[in-house]
C-alpha cells in the first residue's frame, strides 16, 4: 500500500512542479509568453485575463507595443552558433530591436554581457522602453571567442498589440480588501517571477474555498508597467485597500523579508513585525525605499497603499539573481510550502483581527463563574493561561482591534485571539458596530 506522502505529493512538491511547467515560457512584459502563463493559471484559478491596446495612457507612461522573437544567434566564422536563444530566452537582451549583420568581435562587444564574477552564469538584461539590442552569455565563452567576423542575427519584431495582466477577485462579506501582486514579466527566472506567482496562485486556490470576512484580490501583472496599468484602470477601487502583500523570491532557502510600507506603521507592518517576533519563523523588517517590485507603484504619492513587499532572501542578496542560476535547482519544496504556510498565518490574523467591545465594562468581570479562572487564586501558576483574557477585557473598548491588544500585552496573536474567541462565547464581548473589518480605517499619511 502506497504512504500518503507517496500517493500525494507535498504541497511544497506541486509548487515546484508548478514552477517546473512555467519555466519554459519566453515572457516579457508584452506577448504570447505571458498569455501562456496566464492561461495555465486559470487551470487552477478563475483568473479573468485583461488586454490593454498598445498606445493606452496609463498615468505618465505608455502601453508599449508588443514583443515578439522567433530566433536569435551568433555564428562564428564555421557557421556553428556560439550563441543560441534556443538554449535559453536570457541568451537575448529582453525586448531587443531587429539585428542582422555581420561584424567583427571589436564592434560586437559592446552589445555582449557577461558576468565576469559568476563566468558560468548567463545574466538577464532588458532594454524594454529604450531602442537597444544585444547579447548575454557565460563569461567564460565570451573569453573563448577569437577575433574575426560573427554573424548576429536577432530576429524579433514590434507590432501594435496589447499588454496582458491577469485577476483573480475572490468576494468575502465585507468590500474592504486584501491585494495579494506578483510580477509575471521575467523569462526562465524560478525564483525571482515563478515562485511569487506559484505561490500566489496555491494562495488563491485555497481561499476560494473559504468562508472569508475580506475581498482578496490576486493581481499578475507585467513589472512596473503592469502595476502602474493596473493602478490607472482600478483607481476608483483602491481605496478598498486595507492590506496588501507583493510577493517574490518565495523558494529560496533563506529566512523570511519583509519590506514595510511606505506609512511604516499600517496594520500589514504591525501584523508582520508581530508574527516575526512571536511566530515560528524569526524574519528580518527592512525600512521602506522606493527602488525594488511593484511595491513602490502600490506606495506612490497618489496612492500611499497598505501593500508591503515579502520574500526570502532580497533580490541583492543572493548570486543566483537574475541570472541563469535561479533556476529549479535554487528553489526547496520545503522553502515553497513554509512561505505558503506563512503568508497563510498573515491571513488568518487578518481574517480574525475585530475590534470589540466588553459587555461588562464597570469593573472586572466575574471570570471564575464562566469557567475562565483557575478555582484556587493566590499563587502565579495560572496567570499566563489567564492574562491574554484580562487584557482583552481591558482593551475592548472599541478602539483597539485584537493586533492592538496583542502589541501593547507583549503576547503572541494567537493567544489574543483564542482569549477573544472565549469571550465571545460567554457573552462577555461584542464585536463593536461600524468598525472597518480590520478595527480602523489605513492611515495612508507619513508616520511622524
Amino acid at each position: 500500500m502506497l504512504s500518503q506522502s507517496a500517493a500525494q505529493p507535498s504541497r511544497g512538491q506541486q509548487l515546484h512542479d508548478r514552477i517546473a511547467a512555467l519555466v519554459p515560457y519566453h515572457r516579457s512584459i508584452t506577448g504570447e509568453g505571458v498569455r501562456q502563463t496566464l492561461r495555465d493559471l486559470r487551470e487552477i484559478v478563475p483568473l479573468t485575463i485583461h488586454e490593454v491596446p498598445s498606445g493606452t495612457r496609463v498615468f505618465d507612461w505608455t502601453v508599449p507595443r508588443e514583443w515578439a522573437i522567433r530566433d536569435a544567434y551568433i555564428k562564428d566564422t564555421d557557421g556553428r552558433r556560439i550563441v543560441d536563444y534556443r538554449e535559453s530566452p536570457l541568451h537575448v537582451v529582453n525586448s531587443s530591436v531587429p539585428v542582422h549583420a555581420r561584424m567583427s568581435l571589436n564592434d560586437l562587444r559592446p552589445n555582449i554581457h557577461t558576468r565576469p564574477d559568476q563566468p558560468d552564469v548567463i545574466p538577464y538584461r532588458y532594454a524594454h522602453y529604450q531602442a537597444g539590442w544585444g547579447f548575454c552569455m557565460r563569461h567564460r565563452d565570451f573569453e573563448a571567442m577569437p577575433e574575426g567576423m560573427y554573424e548576429v542575427r536577432i530576429d524579433s519584431a514590434f507590432t501594435d498589440g496589447s499588454l496582458t495582466y491577469g485577476e483573480c477577485c475572490i468576494p468575502g462579506a465585507s468590500e474592504r480588501e486584501v491585494l495579494f501582486s506578483c510580477h509575471v514579466c521575467h523569462p526562465a527566472l524560478a525564483n525571482d517571477n515563478l515562485s511569487g506567482i506559484a505561490v500566489a496562485a496555491e494562495l488563491a486556490r485555497t481561499l476560494m474555498n473559504r468562508d472569508l470576512r475580506y475581498t482578496y484580490r490576486f493581481v499578475f501583472v507585467p513589472s512596473t508597467i503592469g502595476a502602474i496599468t493596473w493602478l490607472a484602470r482600478n483607481e476608483h477601487r483602491t481605496a478598498r485597500i486595507d492590506h496588501g502583500l507583493v510577493l517574490s523570491n518565495l523558494g529560496d532557502p533563506g529566512g523570511l523579508t519583509y519590506k514595510v510600507t511606505r506609512n511604516g506603521g499600517t496594520d500589514i507592518d504591525r501584523a508582520m513585525r508581530h508574527l516575526f517576533g512571536y511566530g515560528d519563523r524569526p524574519g528580518t523588517v527592512r525600512p521602506f525605499s522606493p527602488y525594488g517590485y511593484d511595491e513602490r507603484q502600490y506606495n506612490s504619492p497618489g496612492f500611499q497603499l497598505p501593500v508591503g513587499l515579502l520574500t526570502r532572501t532580497p533580490h541583492e542578496g543572493y548570486p543566483e539573481y537574475h541570472t541563469s542560476a535561479d533556476d529549479l535547482n535554487l528553489l526547496t519544496p520545503e522553502a515553497l510550502e513554509d512561505s505558503y504556510d506563512f503568508i497563510m498565518e498573515v491571513v488568518n490574523l487578518v481574517e480574525t483581527n475585530r475590534t470589540y467591545l466588553n459587555t461588562c465594562p464597570k469593573g472586572e468581570p466575574e471570570l471564575g463563574r464562566r469557567g475562565l479562572y483557575r478555582s484556587v487564586a493566590g499563587h502565579s501558576a495560572g496567570r499566563t493561561a489567564e492574562l491574554p483574557h484580562l487584557w482583552v477585557l481591558n482593551l475592548a473598548d472599541g478602539a483597539h482591534n485584537l493586533l492592538h491588544i496583542a502589541e501593547r500585552a507583549g503576547l503572541a496573536y494567537s493567544l489574543v485571539e483564542q482569549a477573544a474567541s472565549r469571550l465571545v462565547e460567554v457573552g462577555l464581548l461584542r464585536e463593536a458596530v461600524g468598525a472597518p473589518p480590520d478595527g480602523a480605517a489605513p492611515d495612508r499619511g507619513m508616520p511622524p
